[in-house]
């Protein structure tokens, strides 16, 4: 698979939820092997050409990082009807207890966020989630995951790492001359080069594309939580990745096509990204793919 020549058959708008389309997709550009293939050990997958379509690393984040995630239940659980108290199950499975079950939900926090429907019609502004009375409770519980996967995308995408540094650096200037409101601050605690973190808990999530992120830029996906027989597929290379706690993996969302199903326990994941039409705005052109003979490479 040439992964530029690949990315080049999928519309901006793919979804990837039409398995007809993805069939052709899969046999017009097969991965090079045979049906499935499980990946359960540390690993970078290349394309033909030498750039990098996946790093795969599993048992990345230690346990006191984990627990970090505890400091957001009261803002997860807003995001849905409470059927659950998520601090209690965040402190069972902590303990080790068997009998959990987290709120189901998921928040998206951005210091520039556009309405669905909006890019490019108005300037971005801070996700409500952080609007609100907690927004310093929830920029302090997100600090150390976000330099963490800013320092793993300076090894996995160094061309990407500095433009989402330009990308604030111009945001900020936007942000004083156009007098946005809570941007400027913000940008003074977001800890991370991505400008979008979603937190999810407990769902499934079929087969799909993030069809508003770009091309050559990595997605960054961290998992937690208490819970067995985790699987993240992506049939667009064939291949089903085991997804255990403390599981990092970076891709493009816009162009592999991935999944997961329902797991027993608790499981939230943490998923780190940069939207294009944010990038379009500071004006910072996108960058590269990454590729094991990157100049930028450490």
């Amino acid at each position: 698979m040439d992964i530029a020549r690949y990315s080049k058959l999928i519309s901006p708008k793919d979804t990837g939820h039409n398995e007809q389309r993805e069939a052709k997709l899969l046999e017009r550009c097969p991965p090079g092997h045979e049906g499935p293939m499980l990946v359960d050990m540390p690993a970078t997958i290349l394309d033909s050409s030498g750039a990098i379509i996946t790093w795969y690393l599993p048992d990345a984040l230690t346990d006191d990082t984990q627990v970090s995630t505890d400091l957001l239940a009261p803002t997860l659980e807003k995001s849905v009807k409470a059927n659950g108290n998520w601090r209690t199950n965040q402190e069972q499975f902590k303990q080790g207890s068997e009998n959990v079950g987290s709120t189901p939900g998921c928040i998206n926090i951005s210091l520039a966020w556009y309405q669905q429907g909006h890019e490019h019609l108005s300037d971005p502004d801070v996700s409500a989630s952080l609007k609100g009375p907690s927004s310093e409770n929830i920029l302090k519980a997100i600090a150390r995951p976000a330099a963490i996967t800013s320092v793993a995308l300076r090894v996995m995408h160094p061309e990407q790492y500095f433009a989402g540094l330009r990308t604030f650096s111009n945001l900020g200037e936007k942000a004083v001359t156009k007098d946005l409101p809570q941007m400027p601050e913000t940008l003074q605690y977001w800890a991370s080069v991505f400008n979008t973190l979603s937190i999810i808990s407990n769902r499934e999530t079929p087969d799909h594309r993030d069809h508003l992120s770009i091309p050559e830029c990595f997605d960054i996906l961290t998992t937690v939580g208490n819970y067995s027989y985790g699987w993240m597929r992506m049939p667009s290379l064939q291949l089903v990745l085991k997804y255990n706690s403390g599981c990092m993996m970076a891709f493009s969302g816009r162009i592999v096509r991935c999944g997961v199903d329902h797991v027993e326990g608790d499981r939230i994941a943490w998923a780190w990204y940069m939207r294009d039409s944010v990038h379009i705005y500071a004006g910072v052109p996108s960058c590269g793919w990454a590729s094991v003979n990157s100049p930028y490479a450490l």
